[in-house]
């Protein structure tokens, strides 16, 4: 296992609300002192970057704003890269990041959805959905089914992207983990080549298939919205570990 960078999945993985997981601080430290460059990938679309980043900070987690990459930025990227304004269907936390591009006037529009949580609601599904069938572009933040907060599991952002996709007969371009712009995008920040790059989540599907199909290495925790079984859908050379501390001993003994 050669290792020369990691990603990170943080709600699961480092945090558990705005509280870190038990080994989480321990293990950013762990990687600092070795040297090894590490990023922070997360679906999260409730907080926006510099919350969130404030967050990941009062919990004893330092990390940079460079070192926490998210799809809202990937996707406010898109939209002023082949420019479109946003029709944001998103949680009103995550306005913030979105400013500029929703007051973009004159330009052609793209759906954007994230977790909205009790925004979605029919009236915006339905908005959406129009917006969609007038030739509109679908941009999802994550294809993430669920997650785990507070204990308890959320629906994400992607039940409701696979509704709009049925509805209007199109495909969403995930910006998001398991999409692969997303993970090409830290591969690129990192400077490294993708097999030396591990990336570490909770979510079978999102973090450790998404990183796998992208070229990278990947490792399940057994922490956060893991649940028995999930093991066994692992992609071939995925590894497994207790929690993220687990995770990164068994790297810095092996770098």
């Amino acid at each position: 296992m050669n290792i020369r960078a990691v990603l990170l999945d943080i709600g699961g993985v480092l945090l558990d609300g705005a509280r870190p997981l038990p080994g989480a601080v321990q293990a950013l430290a762990a990687l600092r002192a070795a040297g090894i460059p590490f990023l922070l990938l997360t679906n999260t679309t409730r907080t926006a970057h510099a919350d969130l980043l404030a967050t990941l900070q009062r919990a004893g987690l330092e990390v940079t704003q460079d070192q926490l990459l998210t799809p809202a930025r990937m996707a406010c990227a898109w939209l002023q890269h082949h420019g479109y304004r946003a029709q944001l269907l998103v949680h009103p936390a995550l306005l913030a990041d979105f400013s500029q591009m929703a007051d973009a006037e004159g330009l052609p529009t793209a759906v954007v959805v994230g977790d909205a949580g009790d925004t979605f609601d029919y009236a915006a599904l339905n908005h959406a959905f129009r917006l969609l069938m007038s030739g509109a572009p679908l941009l999802s933040l994550s294809g993430a089914r669920y997650f785990r907060e507070a204990g308890e599991l959320m629906l994400d952002a992607g039940p409701f992207v696979r509704l709009l996709e049925f509805a209007a007969g199109v495909q969403a371009q995930v910006l998001g983990k398991p999409g692969a712009q997303f993970f090409q995008h830290a591969v690129q920040q990192l400077g490294l080549p993708a097999a030396q790059i591990l990336m570490i989540g909770d979510d079978v599907h999102s973090d450790v298939r998404g990183a796998h199909d992208a070229g990278l290495q990947a490792a399940l925790v057994q922490s956060g919205k893991y649940h028995a079984g999930d093991e066994n859908k692992l992609p071939p050379g995925a590894m497994l570990y207790r929690d993220v501390q687990a995770a990164l001993e068994a790297v810095l003994l092996k770098s």
